[in-house]
């Protein structure tokens, strides 16, 4: 399979445009680069999960085999209020540019009936819970707390237990991630009763002026029962990152500068983005049928196609366009916010 793809940036005064591109390479899901190879690729891999260090079903060894065996180049382990080791599962499972056990820690806390959860990837160390005196203060002290431990923060289902409202995610700082989609079959990733849904919330946070890059997860707790869609399960939500190694550093990295799309079982050929335009070609399956949509400000459907490759052309006032593919079976994938304009989200 070949992949290519451009990550552009698009920030305009006036008619400007400053515009940073990266160089794509074809390259292949069976042929990795050496560790020499400093050119970008894209790896798949799961970030949130639980082993029994915490409330999963299963051994760490465990957990990480069932993604090494499903073609996962990553994932890494986000048990609650635990810092999972990852050097003996390394040794035992990681191969140079095949595969990475990445460290990660899910602070887990509660204000009054609403749980507070933000992922930390990549942690120098573990991190206590931190307390607050209202959600929003509880999470952003999570956020800094992470931060001071060299991890990249992440808000996790916001939904979950109506914990985190869209007001109180406008107002988190120092993140650019979010759980668009949880696979958790618990989390109200599609809201209800009067309380939006993520994929409206995400474009309430950029139509508002808040970059926010959404990514797709697990959160599996069960591997003893895969089978079993009433459980929290593996295989559900993924992302696939665009970086010059599969190392931790580069990955959090890449996900922070939006350099991935997320999925359920869609899988892209190429990303390209260019001053003019956004172009999404699917590696397309016989027995389905797809249709890609390009969505602008306040979830404004600004084309759709259902053609591979699918293109749209910037107008140049449309603050932002993202794009999301629909498999005919349910199966979803969503690139990242491309920001335009003089009134981009930032």
């Amino acid at each position: 399979m070949t992949i290519s793809s451009a990550r552009v940036g698009l920030f305009a005064v006036g008619l400007a445009l400053a515009v940073f591109i990266q160089d794509p390479r074809p390259t292949t899901q069976d042929s990795r680069p050496t560790t020499q190879d400093s050119r970008p690729q894209w790896f798949k891999g799961n970030l949130h999960t639980h082993t029994l260090n915490s409330d999963g079903d299963s051994t760490p060894d465990d957990v990480v085999r069932w993604y090494r065996e499903h073609d996962y180049n990553f994932v890494t382990l986000t048990d609650h209020n635990y810092l999972t080791s990852v050097d003996g599962l390394n040794a035992l499972h990681g191969a140079d540019e095949k595969f990475l056990v990445m460290k990660g820690e899910e602070l887990t806390d509660r204000f009054e009936n609403k749980p507070v959860h933000v992922n930390g990837f990549a942690p120098n160390g573990f991190v206590k819970p931190t307390g607050g005196s209202s959600v929003l203060d509880m999470a952003q002290r999570m956020i800094d707390a992470l931060r001071g431990a060299g991890a990249v923060p992440s808000v996790n289902h916001p939904n979950y237990g109506w914990a985190i409202s869209a007001d109180e995610l406008l107002q988190i700082q120092r993140t650019k991630l979010f759980e668009v989609f949880n696979g958790h079959p618990l989390v109200n990733n599609m809201g209800g009763g009067g309380v939006p849904g993520l994929e409206e919330v995400w474009d309430r946070m950029l139509s508002s002026g808040k970059l926010l890059y959404g990514i797709a997860v697990d959160d599996a707790h069960t591997f003893k029962r895969p089978e079993d869609k009433t459980v929290p399960r593996p295989g559900q939500g993924w992302v696939f990152v665009r970086s010059p190694r599969l190392e931790s550093r580069a990955l959090v990295e890449a996900l922070e500068r939006g350099d991935f799309y997320s999925s359920t079982g869609v899988e892209l050929l190429s990303v390209t983005a260019t001053a003019a335009s956004l172009t999404i070609a699917i590696k397309t399956e016989a027995q389905s049928k797809y249709r890609v949509q390009f969505i602008g400000r306040q979830g404004a459907i600004l084309g759709e196609a259902v053609t591979s490759p699918a293109t749209y052309k910037f107008r140049g006032d449309e603050s932002y366009v993202r794009a999301k593919v629909i498999e005919s079976n349910g199966k979803l994938a969503w690139v990242q916010p491309i920001p335009i304009g003089a009134d981009a989200p930032k």
